[in-house]
């Protein structure tokens, strides 16, 4: 049996989330030796260098500049994968971790629900409390500390609506357009910051071991952005963004198998939620679709 367009934007969602953990990974050791533009500036010239040959083996042509109304959402991708990196970083260098990700866990509801005003998606009561589980699960795993919400708060939630404009405008492309294409210019986005970024912190030597982390940043970043792109490109958005909170699997399981940490008991108890939520959703979908079909046949 073919696979649904919802559950290959769910696989596609898990790997780029998987994907963009391993990278974010990767670029947290580097930066512990590195100024974090020069880490972004390499990895951005790494991966557009990649994304082209890509294009050019995959189309035999480097294929990138759109047209008629792919140009107007290309734009507001592009802007919203820039702002939303710019205002993640510029937050999370002056607040916990564990606030800023609980502000970005938002995202889900964030994208449903303007996916559900803008385009019009209908999204049942059953579908929603299933994403408020998935976010209640999410605030039990990292279990955020008191904080006032000051103003680096609001930049994170601003990258949150970046992220809302980058997935949304995604959702607008026709099909002339291809996922690599869209992902080339995304990454020149954010190496172009970078080259800005580099201006301001500085510029050190690169050593052997610092270079293998920034090509194994690059590969996994490729693989997020194309997953992420195509993700969009497919399936519900309902249904689809809610498996963003894997992410918070991903690096669960990462830490254990790289550092030795196993979760304590209420992470494992809001992975649970998690992937409760997110496997009743799967479910509920396989369900309406054999509804759809059996009434289909009958009629």
């Amino acid at each position: 049996m073919p696979l649904s367009d919802n559950l290959r934007g769910v696989l596609l969602m898990c790997g780029a989330m998987l994907a963009f953990v391993v990278n974010d990974t990767f670029v947290k050791a580097v930066t512990q030796t590195m100024p974090l533009f020069q880490a972004i500036l390499l990895r951005g010239v790494l991966a557009s260098l990649a994304l082209v040959a890509i294009s050019v083996a995959t189309t035999g042509g480097l294929q990138v500049w759109p047209r008629g109304q792919d140009r107007k959402f290309l734009f507001l991708r592009t802007l919203g994968e820039l702002g939303a990196t710019l205002f993640f970083l510029l937050a999370l260098v002056q607040m916990p971790l564990a606030n800023l990700s609980a502000i970005m866990q938002s995202l889900p509801l964030a994208v449903t629900m303007t996916a559900a005003l803008i385009f019009g998606d209908k999204i049942g009561w059953r579908r929603m409390l299933a994403i408020l589980a998935g976010f209640v699960g999410v605030m039990i795993i990292i279990r955020p500390g008191a904080m006032a919400f000051d103003r680096w708060s609001i930049l994170g939630l601003v990258s949150v609506a970046f992220v809302v404009l980058r997935d949304l405008a995604t959702r607008k492309f026709s099909r002339s357009i291809s996922s690599v294409a869209v992902s080339i210019w995304a990454s020149l986005a954010v190496m172009l910051m970078g080259l800005i970024g580099v201006g301001v912190q500085g510029w050190q030597p690169v050593s052997l071991e610092q270079g293998g982390l920034i090509v194994g940043s690059a590969v996994f970043l490729i693989v997020g952005y194309i997953c992420a792109v195509k993700t969009m490109r497919v399936g519900d958005i309902g249904i689809v963004a809610p498996f963003r909170y894997t992410s918070l699997l991903w690096a669960i399981l990462l830490g254990w198998l790289l550092f030795g940490s196993l979760p304590d008991q209420w992470t494992l108890v809001g992975s649970a939620v998690v992937v409760a939520s997110g496997v009743y959703m799967l479910l509920r979908e396989r369900k309406l679709r054999m509804m759809l079909r059996d009434a289909g046949e009958a009629g």
